[in-house]
Order: C-alpha cells, then structure tokens, then sequence
C-alpha cells in the first residue's frame, strides 16, 4: 500500500508542533516551549501529553507583544 501523507499549508492549520510554530515565527523551539509550560499560555493546546500550538492566539499573542 502507498500511504501518501497531505501536507497542508502551516497558514491553512488550525494547530502547529512546536518545531512548525518555530519555522513560522522564527521563535527558537525552546523559546516556544517555555512560552508554552507558562501559566495561562493562551495559545497552548493538550492532547493528552503532546503540546500543540494554536496558530490564530499565537498570531495575536506575536503581534501585540513588544519583547518576548
């Protein structure tokens, strides 16, 4: 059986791993993570022990911060 996987555009997903939210804001993947283990991290998704990031609140989270 050939299993083709579908890659969808990071703009078009609704979550990104860590290292694809990394690429995209050119955030270092430890930076991220620890954003992520913060109290209240808004952007942050749990699926089961997996952190997941959601694209919109981090894009809004990115675009109103000064420093990070």
């Amino acid at each position: 059986m050939n299993h083709e996987t579908e890659t969808v555009p990071i703009p078009q997903k609704m979550t990104l791993t860590i290292r694809e939210a990394a690429a995209y804001s050119n955030i270092g993947i430890n930076k991220i993570d620890s954003m992520l283990r913060s109290p209240n991290c808004p952007f942050v998704l749990y699926v089961g022990s997996r952190k997941l990031v959601k694209r919109k609140e981090f894009e809004t989270f990115i675009s109103n911060m000064l420093v990070i």
